[in-house]
């Protein structure tokens, strides 16, 4: 019986921006500010760059900076209900992009089955705002058996040329420009975008622990915004390479008018950055606010410097593909990524 009454408190107290065991993903209620009586969805999977851990904090810094009401999907393993973004099939909650405003996605070679991955393709097709982070470029790929009908969504479909990296954000996969974990990027801005308000309050310069990737397919209709320099290693001090194939400056931060399979166009932002540790850059943190911000219909209200400090400690984990067992022994639930009381 005493047991029985401490499950009816619990189940009473309101919990306002943690998961339960009905809903495996984070939503945060958004306070006051522009983003007031919006939401954005944030979907992770992706091995390597600790997207659970990045997007959380950006949830974090929308909903109580900004007003943005935020979720958070994960990569979950059935079995155990922890993330496991080895996991390339399960993302929970993709339903919530009905009513989401904005979808933010930084995800890698998923195959999800067609009734999650529906909520996705309808959410484009409806031509709303999209925000791609580094692997989105490559968000899904197919097996060769698989018969989906969204089979042409995987990065190198060749009947919809690049499938969503390519068409809904400017490229596909290609390749890394610099070398993967060795040689970090300085990204530069473009002088001819200064005057874009998404800008506003960003440094001509930002560091960013993350290689180069291969830009190759964006067109003159695309607004770069910052292209990215290949470092010698993965110091802000570290010289540019002097190798004349690594000289080119790829686009690093771009924005494109998509248009969708369903013949509507909308907007999308991307960036090659992505690396937990990119994060703790207070301008790249603002940029990519900024974009959020222009993608939910605010650009004209956005702020000479945008609020972008962290709501709590922010102490990312480093970057790297994990085996199952690392992933077990991290027991991380959604609920791990709730804001917590300092």
């Amino acid at each position: 019986m005493i047991a029985y009454r401490i499950l009816i408190l619990v189940a009473l107290i309101p919990w306002t921006n943690v998961c339960t065991a009905a809903e495996p993903y984070l939503t945060i209620e958004g306070k006051e500010g522009l983003g007031k009586g919006q939401h954005i969805v944030f979907v992770t999977g992706e091995e390597y760059y600790r997207s659970e851990e990045g997007m959380s904090m950006f949830a974090k810094i929308l909903s109580q900076h900004h007003g943005f009401k935020c979720t958070v999907l994960f990569a979950i393993d059935p079995k155990s209900g922890t993330i496991n973004a080895n996991r390339a099939n399960n993302i929970p909650g993709l339903a919530l992009l009905q009513d989401a405003d904005l979808m933010v996605i930084f995800a890698r070679f998923r195959e999800l089955p067609d009734s999650d991955m529906r909520y996705i393709v309808d959410y484009v097709n409806a031509g709303k705002p999209v925000l791609g982070i580094r692997n989105a470029t490559h968000a899904f790929r197919y097996a060769p058996a698989n018969p989906s009908p969204y089979k042409n969504w995987g990065f190198n479909s060749k009947d919809w040329a690049g499938g969503f990296g390519q068409q809904i954000l400017g490229d596909t996969w290609i390749a890394h420009y610099g070398k993967f974990q060795q040689e970090a990027t300085m990204a530069h801005v473009n002088q001819s975008q200064r005057h874009n308000p998404v800008l506003r309050g960003v440094a001509d310069t930002i560091f960013c622990h993350t290689d180069v990737n291969s830009v190759e397919r964006l067109t003159a209709a695309d607004a770069v915004l910052f292209h990215g320099q290949v470092l010698s290693g993965l110091n802000a001090t570290d010289p540019p390479v002097t190798d004349s194939r690594k000289e080119t400056r790829m686009p690093f931060a771009w924005f494109k008018t998509y248009t969708a399979l369903s013949g509507k166009q909308g907007q999308s932002f991307t960036t090659t950055a992505g690396a937990s540790l990119d994060w703790l850059s207070e301008d790249m943190r603002r940029l990519m606010v900024n974009a959020m911000l222009s993608l939910t219909g605010h650009e004209k209200d956005i702020p000479a410097k945008a609020n972008v400090s962290f709501i709590d400690d922010y102490q990312p984990k480093p970057t790297g593909a994990m085996s199952d067992d690392a992933w077990a022994e991290w027991k991380l639930t959604p609920e791990s990524f709730a804001i917590r009381p300092k």
